[in-house]
């Protein structure tokens, strides 16, 4: 009986993150893709996104900093509010 409770309990807080099932790099490529390095630069002052930029060397830094991967995850968290609000329009041409 407890595994029931303890299944339903996972999946009711799975459903309750809003990152669950997403993937650093699915974050990191839809902010730069929407965003652009630069306004993600300025948003979130990480060298990674201000100098040379790219998704390899963002990930790398972003799986061993803690505070700068919360940073990024809270920032996309916000950008998909703001996106269901359609209060932003991503910059991508995907339909």
């Amino acid at each position: 009986m407890t595994e029931k409770n303890d299944s339903a309990k996972h999946i009711k807080k799975a459903k309750q993150d809003p990152l669950h099932g997403i993937t650093l790099e699915k974050i990191l490529t839809e902010l730069v893709t929407d965003l652009g390095w630069e306004e993600l630069g300025l948003a979130i002052r990480i060298k990674c996104f201000n100098e040379n930029p790219s998704i390899k060397s963002s990930l790398t830094f972003l799986r061993r900093t803690e505070w700068a991967r919360g940073k990024v995850e809270r920032m996309y968290i916000w950008h998909q509010r703001q996106k269901k609000k359609k209060l932003i329009k991503p910059t991508s041409d995907k339909p």
